[in-house]
């Protein structure tokens, strides 16, 4: 497996734990910035993590900013990115599991770093659990067809 991983500045302490927990479990991953708490604007970082994983070169992503909801609004303006915004384990485990979501989004601000890497553990422990939720997943495939030229 390999991972995208991004910040801003708001989620730059977070995202240097997390590579941290990564190097231990030995994930493989790729830093898409920023580097240091510098102020960038988030939606330059959320298009590089969103373009590895939508090109298949990373099979997930990870996005932090202070809320997580910028960082998952311009994940979710690339076709085929399923990014959801997951506060707790209960969220990461359904977003994979009915969701099938390929991108992980987390807010800096409302998490410890023993919060977030419980969501991390949840998210990569839980598979899609596919049946219904193939037909669900195909018209969000339909809409984005229609919708995104």
């Amino acid at each position: 497996m390999k991972i995208a991983i991004g910040s801003d500045h708001g989620g730059y302490r977070l995202k240097e734990e997390v590579k941290k927990y990564l190097d231990d479990k030995n994930i493989e991953f790729v830093d898409f910035g920023c580097e240091s708490e510098e102020s960038v604007d988030y939606p330059d970082i959320a298009a590089k993590v969103s373009k590895e994983v939508q090109s298949g070169k990373c099979d997930q992503g990870i996005l932090i900013c202070r809320s997580g909801i910028g960082m998952s609004m311009v994940a979710n303006k690339f076709k085929g990115i399923r990014c959801a915004l997951c506060h707790n384990e209960y969220t990461a485990k359904y977003a994979r599991l009915h969701n099938d979501a390929n991108i992980l989004a987390m807010g800096a601000d409302d998490l410890t770093t023993n919060e977030a890497i419980c969501i991390l553990r949840m998210w990569f422990a839980t598979e899609f659990e596919g049946g219904r939720h193939i037909e669900r997943l195909k018209l969000i495939e339909e809409i984005e067809n229609k919708n995104m030229k």
